[in-house]
């Protein structure tokens, strides 16, 4: 998940021994974090970069590639925090870390499977498995909230109910037939998808003025259908070349 997602500090020094190894692992989970939150602030960066700049050339390539490389660090360092809090925040966090690096790795992904006859590798299946797994816990969380009277429950339906449909999507592009120009919608909506879901961790940080689920859930309200006519537009302009 991109952005700053400090959502949970180190445990209390109240409720915890002061020990040299409690201070080396504090000490640790600081560093990560730092790392996290600094490189959430570069995909936000170079995800802007990317949309704002000519399709194609030197620096939508170069901004692109930034993106992805740290929202891979963004999702990693959110795994490794885990540990650290095994509570069901960072739980949530983890999950939606893959959710959101998945986007960014299947944009960069669909450019190497510009013919329709260039077949989907290895890392491909795997990365969608993985994504599908993913999906499968935010839903069995957010029925889990939900039935215990959290709203936020709402959040984690919406993002494993689009990881699923996502996940069936990919897995039947992998199998079937692709046609000419497949690759710019795939290309447009998953590194756009990933940059919502930057946006949505920095909002869910940043915005304590909004409620929790529409601080998560309005970037991808205003997003998806933006995503929506950028991927019909470009690949009305492919068609026309």
């Amino acid at each position: 998940m991109g952005g700053p997602t400090a959502l949970a500090g180190p445990p209390s020094k109240s409720t915890v021994p002061t020990t040299t190894g409690y201070g080396e692992m504090v000490a640790v989970e600081r560093a990560v974090l730092v790392v996290h939150i600094a490189a959430g602030f570069l995909a936000l960066f170079a995800g802007g970069g990317a949309f704002g700049t000519r399709k194609g050339g030197w620096y939508h390539r170069r901004f692109g590639r930034t993106f992805v490389a740290a929202m891979a660090v963004v999702s990693g360092s959110a795994l490794v925090l885990y540990p650290f809090d095994p509570g069901f925040l960072r739980l949530f966090l983890s999950l939606v870390a893959v959710f959101s690096f998945y986007f960014a790795f299947s944009g960069y992904r669909a450019l190497s499977r510009k013919r329709p006859a260039d077949d989907a590798a290895a890392v491909d299946w795997l990365a969608a498995g993985l994504y599908g797994l993913a999906s499968v816990g935010l839903l069995v969380l957010g029925g889990w909230r939900l039935l215990g009277g959290s709203g936020f429950g709402v959040v984690l339906l919406v993002f494993g109910a689009l990881g699923g449909v996502f996940t069936l999507v990919d897995v039947r592009s992998f199998r079937g037939e692709r046609a000419r120009g497949d690759w710019v919608g795939e290309h447009v909506t998953r590194m756009g998808g990933g940059y919502i879901a930057a946006v949505s961790a920095f909002s869910a940080v940043n915005f304590g003025f909004l409620p929790p689920v529409v601080r998560w859930l309005w970037p991808t309200l205003l997003g998806v259908p933006l995503l929506i006519y950028l991927r019909r537009r470009y690949e009305a302009r492919l068609g026309a070349a």
